[in-house]
């Protein structure tokens, strides 16, 4: 589980799995990115965040608002490769980001302005290791209609890591099989589920894979207790 105490502690080059150093942005990068984001904010306003993924349970950050909200112009697609956190180079899963297209419910989180670079650094260290992402600042809106603008992290296509192809039947075996030092991939999976459900939020590409990744597990289940229970099933 990733915890503030965890996150601060870090160091990037081991904490979260073996990553070849020539893909991990150093510190100097990722602050330079954060103020380069920070120079775009409109108007100076409130600093919103939008969590479509673990954020939306595990934000770990502190923020003095959460809203439920929706993104228009992006949708949720398992395009990221995963190689550290919740997989391995070995044994790559597949981890979530938005792509072009469709729209996105999820939570807005509203950060406290005297702490807020040092909320954003948490974050940056979180999501832009690599740089997988691009941090864009985009309107959404928050339930009653009020428009807002909030930094949405997207899927960078030019990025190392991008998976075009997101089909369930290519995705829910990695996703099942796919674990790491912050656990498998497949809690990452569920967990989302689990808080969309909380949120009374449907996101339809979300129902097959979670259905599809289920039955995998259930079925290697299945057979590793057969084997167990008949060692010569091993053979």
């Amino acid at each position: 589980m990733l915890t503030r105490d965890f996150l601060q502690k870090a160091d990037c080059k081991t904490a979260f799995g073996i990553i070849d150093e020539t893909l991990l942005l150093t510190p100097e990068q990722r602050h330079a990115s954060l103020l380069c984001t920070l120079s775009r904010r409109p108007d100076n306003s409130p600093v919103w965040i939008f969590g479509y993924g673990s954020l939306m349970w595990n934000p770990v950050f502190e923020a003095e608002e959460v809203r439920p909200a929706e993104l228009t112009g992006w949708h949720r697609a398992f395009c990221l490769r995963l190689i550290a956190g919740r997989g391995t180079s070995s044994q790559p899963g597949r981890m979530l980001a938005l792509k072009e297209g469709g729209q996105t419910t999820g939570l807005a989180f509203r950060l406290p302005e005297e702490r807020l670079v040092e909320e954003l650094e948490l974050l940056w260290k979180r999501e832009m290791l690599t740089g997988c992402y691009i941090p864009t600042w985009s309107e959404l809106t928050l339930d009653g209609d009020q428009q807002v603008t909030a930094l949405v992290f997207v899927m960078d296509p030019a990025h190392p890591f991008f998976e075009a192809d997101t089909r369930s039947q290519i995705i829910a075996p990695l996703i099942a099989c796919a674990s790491g030092p912050l656990g498998t991939n497949a809690q990452y999976l569920f967990a989302l589920e689990q808080e969309l459900n909380n949120y009374g939020m449907q996101d339809d590409c979300m129902v097959e894979l979670v259905q599809h990744v289920r039955q995998l597990i259930q079925a290697r289940s299945a057979l590793n207790q057969d084997a167990f229970d008949d060692p010569g099933m091993a053979l």
